[in-house]
């Protein structure tokens, strides 16, 4: 796993309360949160975050859906 990768699952668990199906506001919130990170840096770890609230979402989405 690479670091930008692991670095995400660790925002993740800290702070996944505060993180949205959007990539704008999570990459604004991780402006925040990191020291200075590249632009580069920044959007790949928004967008792994992005990718893994949306998983997460569609997950839920789905088993409340099997439940009823």
């Amino acid at each position: 796993m690479n670091r930008i990768r692991k670095f995400t699952y660790e925002l993740i668990s800290m702070y996944h309360d505060k993180f949205t199906d959007d990539f704008q506001t999570n990459k604004e919130f991780i402006n925040q949160v990191t020291e200075s990170q590249s632009k580069f840096v920044r959007n790949k770890i928004a967008g792994y975050v992005t990718k893994e609230i949306r998983k997460e979402k569609q997950a839920a989405e789905v088993a409340t859906g099997e439940q009823q």
